[in-house]
């Protein structure tokens, strides 16, 4: 029996998750004697890779969080490593999640290890100076979005524009009526996604704001109906704890795990905290307020090393302020709750926004995994 091809292999939260579930099949259409290893989710684990440690150890944000796991890991980064030295692979993909991967990469790739990186960090829109890390320790980047290859090229460092895979899953033209009809919601009703994120720092930080939001919106439009998706047990109680804190049971609320794909195709409008979200929003072509809170030292910190004025991926992909963003201070109900009000009830502007998120989506569509897993193979053994 042919010994198998082994491939080291990381994600750190939900979205490379999904990355890497769809990666490790199209890799497996052309290769059936690959083997994965390393930290992923269920949709990796359901699509045959053997995990070392759970992703959810790595899915922190934001620089006093880091700090408060920080032990933990860089434990079990070490220990990582020493399993992929005692047993190397032939060759490691990291997925996003650079503040734990590079390092681990560096390590790798000086030992005679190959590394991919899917997905670039957004050195683009803060901490610049991480492209001479990159350097050393990837062999070959996988960029998702249009403007990244050329910064890669620039710096000497093998890069593939390979789109982003979301563009590839996602309809052109969601089909909100059927939706409704699918969550027995009236076509008629005002709807609003509200997705606060996918980490439970993200929920306690937004969670509050969000039901009081809610709270005035209801107050404007009486009809109003909130779809609220979550994607774990953990963030789920963290949230209905907010509700009660806010005297809001009456609040027409519908708690949902996971479906935000279908939450944001049944809305008139969507409050998303800032991330991949974003650019799901993006592609089914919903007007959207991004928001975003987090402790003041990690926004500080953050604010001191950025470039742009933007954080959403949709203005950053578009190159200026296409949808409104509201973070920190700002990100106050009151004015989350008009900058919603003012997209829904502005008939133009929603057309607008769907026209410019047409063009976006089919920059972005580009088969993404097929185009990844041709990038990768070259460096795999064809014995």
């Amino acid at each position: 029996m042919a010994q198998k091809v082994v491939i080291g292999i990381v994600a750190g939260e939900a979205s490379g998750d999904l990355l890497g579930s769809h990666l490790m099949a199209a890799l497996k259409e052309a290769r059936p004697d690959l083997k994965f290893v390393g930290i992923g989710g269920p949709r990796m684990q359901s699509a045959g890779m053997e995990v070392l440690f759970p992703m959810e150890k790595l899915a922190v944000r934001g620089y006093v969080e880091v700090l408060r796991h920080y032990f933990e890991i860089a434990g079990i980064r070490r220990k990582l490593r020493a399993y992929f030295l005692a047993n190397r692979p032939d060759l490691f993909i990291a997925i996003d999640a650079p503040d734990f991967n590079l390092g681990l990469e560096l390590s790798l790739k000086q030992h005679g290890i190959p590394t991919i990186h899917y997905v670039s960090p957004s050195i683009w829109a803060w901490r610049g100076e991480r492209i001479h890390k990159i350097k050393r320790a990837v062999t070959h980047m996988l960029a998702l979005f249009p403007h990244e290859p050329e910064l890669y090229r620039q710096a000497g460092v093998p890069v593939d524009y390979v789109g982003h895979p979301l563009a590839d899953m996602l309809p052109e033209q969601p089909k909100r009526a059927e939706m409704r009809e699918a969550m027995r919601i009236p076509l008629q009703a005002k709807v609003f996604a509200f997705l606060p994120g996918s980490r439970q720092s993200e929920v306690e930080y937004l969670a509050h704001t969000y039901i009081n939001t809610a709270k005035l919106i209801l107050q404007r439009l009486p009809d109003a109906r909130f779809l609220v998706p979550l994607v774990s047990r953990e963030t789920r109680g963290i949230f209905e704890q907010a509700i009660y804190d806010c005297d809001a049971h009456e609040l027409p609320i519908t708690l949902l795990f996971g479906h935000a794909q279908d939450a944001m195709i049944a809305a008139d409008g969507v409050l998303v905290a800032s991330g991949t979200a974003t650019l799901e929003a993006a592609l089914l072509k919903r007007p959207m307020v991004i928001t975003y809170r987090m402790p003041a030292l990690s926004w500080w910190l953050m604010k001191r090393k950025g470039y742009q004025a933007y954080v959403g991926l949709p203005n950053i992909l578009c190159g200026r302020f296409v949808v409104p963003e509201l973070l920190q201070e700002d990100a106050t109900p009151e004015n989350l709750a008009q900058a919603l009000l003012n997209l829904v009830n502005d008939s133009n502007a929603v057309a607008q926004l769907e026209q410019i998120f047409t063009e976006l989506h089919l920059s972005l569509r580009q088969n993404t995994a097929q185009k990844a897993a041709a990038a990768i193979l070259p460096y795999l053994s064809n014995e």
